[in-house]
């Protein structure tokens, strides 16, 4: 269950930073800001990931 979880998430990653480039596409966010944009989201969703990861672990 933890390898599949595990792919899951990565490709969760993936499809949110294409996302992302989208969003800073469209919304023309500078190229200076892009970073922080994709620090910031990235740090999120790893965040629900680990937390819905742990939830899983103890039901």
């Amino acid at each position: 269950m933890g390898m599949i979880f595990i792919v899951f998430a990565v490709i969760i990653l993936f499809y949110i930073n294409a996302l992302t480039n989208s969003l800073c596409i469209q919304k023309e966010i500078p190229a200076e800001r892009q970073p922080k944009v994709f620090r910031f989201i990235n740090v999120m969703i790893t965040i629900l990931l680990v937390s819905s990861y742990v939830e899983l672990l103890y039901t």
